[in-house]
């Protein structure tokens, strides 16, 4: 339901999206064009796994991540602000996290994610998750739902 709200009011507003997926590895990006008449909506989703896709598809600075790491705020921002600047679009919203099950540290543990939404004219927002080793699907998922309520806010101007 809210994906088909989100590409329901982009259409009426001719909001074009992009998505800057990690951890979710397309999910995000699926779950719109699931709906019917999203390509008039979703203009791409970028799965930018690795570190070197983030910088080289998103121009994420690879300072931020050396310094940062790749779940982190930072890393989220410069991935939602690269895929609205680098493309042809309105809004993006962009997640990288750690969804387990290993990958976790002390720091940046299983359950991590980092999810920001940016759009131009408006100040990039941004979502630090802590779901918990709650099993890789559940994290994903979690992600999924909190990335498209950030996406309806963001389309929205809330």
């Amino acid at each position: 339901a809210l994906a088909t709200r989100v590409i329901s009011y982009c259409s009426k507003k001719d909001i074009k999206l992009a998505l800057a997926e990690s951890c979710t590895g397309g999910l995000i990006t699926a779950a719109l064009t699931e709906i019917a008449g999203s390509s008039a909506v979703v203009d791409r989703g970028i799965v930018t796994y690795s570190n070197y896709a983030k910088v080289e598809l998103l121009g994420v600075d690879k300072q931020t991540l050396i310094v940062e790491g790749a779940v982190s705020e930072l890393t989220a921002r410069a991935m939602a602000q690269g895929a609205l600047a680098t493309n042809r679009v309105d809004a993006a919203i962009a997640v990288t996290g750690v969804a387990g099950p290993g990958g976790g540290t002390p720091d940046k543990p299983v359950g991590r994610v980092h999810i920001a939404a940016a759009r131009t004219g408006f100040e990039t927002r941004h979502k630090k998750c802590s779901f918990g080793d709650i099993g890789r699907a559940q994290v994903r998922e979690a992600t999924v739902l909190t990335a498209l309520k950030m996406l309806d806010q963001i389309v929205r101007k809330r």
